[in-house]
Formats: structure tokens, sequence, C-alpha cells
């Protein structure tokens, strides 16, 4: 029997530039994924502060229904912030500016992450009026 047979079987495994090349490939396909990934959570972050801001409106408008006035509509301290399920913040609402008899405008200002959106801070008027401080409307509303 030949000792060198037995020692030159063959290997079950990777080679270190195989390895090497592997991690290559992940980390580009990580590099291309991840922003998209991030500029998708901006986006539904943005879509619920939208919903937010309608419903918040809504509210305003029945308190206008009833007081024929704006003055004195306030959001509660669990209404200030978006999602209202819990959680990191990434609007703050509020009144800006003050509500007058007639009108009244909130505005979602981005916090912390989400100042990164495209948008920007978003607002909307008891006239249905529509803003945003980055970016199309078109494309934020």
């Amino acid at each position: 029997m030949d000792i060198g047979k037995k020692l030159r079987s063959p290997s079950h495994g990777f080679t270190l530039i195989e390895l090497m090349i592997v991690v290559a490939v992940v980390a580009i396909l990580a590099s291309i994924a991840y922003p998209s990934y991030q500029e998708y959570l901006r986006k539904a972050r943005r879509a619920q502060v939208k919903a937010d801001i309608v419903e918040y409106m809504q509210l305003a408008e029945r308190y206008h229904t009833v007081n024929n006035s704006y003055v004195g509509f306030a959001l509660t301290a669990d209404q200030q912030q978006s999602p209202r399920e819990g959680g990191t913040a990434w609007y703050t609402i509020a009144i800006n500016p003050a509500a007058t008899a007639n009108t009244i405008t909130l505005v979602a200002t981005a916090q912390s992450a989400q100042s990164k959106d495209r948008c920007g801070n978003l607002s909307l008027n008891q006239a249905g009026f529509k803003a945003n401080t980055k970016g199309a409307l078109a494309d934020c509303w």
C-alpha cells in the first residue's frame, strides 16, 4: 500500500479564494439592497402619518361643526406622535400655525431617521390643501 496515495485524497471543503468570492458577492448585494430597504421603511412610515393627519383633520372638522371654530381644538398627548400604536415616533404632529375660527393646519414633522425622507415634513389644512417641504407633491401625497 502506497502511503502517498492516502495522503493525497481529495479535499472536501472550500478554498479561501472561493470563500472570499462569496463574501464579496454578498457584500455587493447587501450594499444594493439595504438602501432600498431603508427607503421602503421611510415610505411606509410616511403612509402611516398621512393616514393619521387625515384622521386628525376629521376630528378637527367634527370639533368645528360643534363649536363653529377651530380655536380650542387640540391634539391630545397620545395623538401627537405617530405611529399611535407606540414605539419610536418618526413624526410629530402639531397644529401650526395656531388655529383660527376658520382655518387649521396640521403639520407632521419628520424625526430621527425619517428626516432623510425625500418628502420632508407633511401638512394638511382644513380645505384639503396638502403640502410637503421636499420633493414633488405628487410623489409624496
